[in-house]
């Protein structure tokens, strides 16, 4: 098995020195498909499958690669790369965070040869906004919101036009570790405001042998766009 470096930040971070012989993929345009309205798959909707396998494809990345994805340690995007690599069936993937490295930098462009990825899409780590609002209030469901707290409550939205949480939402910022009950819920179901950040948070509970948990890729930015969606704000009742 050969191990893949993929750098999950902006290109110019790239640019300016990363990790020797790791290739790039861009979080806004290879991670995320072209923006569209919000209000249909959120800010940063999943990229059509097949587009990612070539995606994946061209950084080298087949049978046999284990690839480490690394960010910054807060951006999200190493795990929305372990999570897209697993939504896709390859399950030989880890993170990275680049803040614990004080090696040599490089500056110059990884090339790799093209690799034969195939895309295996699982259907069981998804959840969409209709089975969610048709089951608000089920207790065998458990919903996860990553953001950070104040915008769980609702005090302050920087990015959404609405504040608030999806009703009976728990709060688990996915710069923090996870609740020490969280594990043990029935169902799960992790969000955030775009469906990035929540990732660590999937990555966190998979590690923790919840392999079942599931990830809302539209996230609060598609449920806060939607009429009549409910919103919840303030303390947990």
């Amino acid at each position: 098995m050969i191990t893949r470096l993929v750098d999950c930040r902006p290109r110019e971070d790239y640019a300016a020195g990363h990790l020797p012989g790791a290739v790039q993929l861009d979080p806004e345009s290879e991670l995320t498909a072209s923006a569209g309205d919000p209000a249909i798959g959120g800010r940063h909707p999943l990229p059509d499958p097949h587009a990612l396998a070539a995606v994946f494809a061209r950084a080298g990345i087949g049978p046999g690669t284990f690839v480490l994805a690394y960010d910054d340690g807060t951006s999200g995007w190493a795990a929305r790369c372990w999570w897209l690599l697993r939504h896709l069936g390859h399950d030989d993937a880890g993170t990275f965070d680049l803040r614990v490295y004080d090696g040599p930098l490089s500056t110059g462009e990884t090339r790799v040869e093209r690799a034969p990825f195939v895309a295996r899409v699982r259907d069981d780590d998804i959840a969409e906004m209709e089975e969610l609002r048709a089951r608000l209030g089920d207790p065998s469901l458990v919903l996860v919101d990553a953001r950070a707290p104040e915008r769980w409550r609702g005090d302050a939205e920087p990015l959404d036009p609405v504040a608030g949480r999806i009703p009976g939402a728990r709060n688990a910022y996915y710069l923090e570790p996870l609740p020490d009950d969280l594990a043990d819920a029935p169902e799960l179901v992790v969000y955030c405001g775009s469906g990035v950040s929540a990732a660590p948070v999937v990555q966190k509970l998979v590690l923790a042998g919840r392999a079942d948990v599931r990830l809302y890729p539209g996230s609060f930015s598609e449920w806060c766009r939607t009429p009549d969606n409910p919103i919840e704000r303030g303390p947990a009742p």
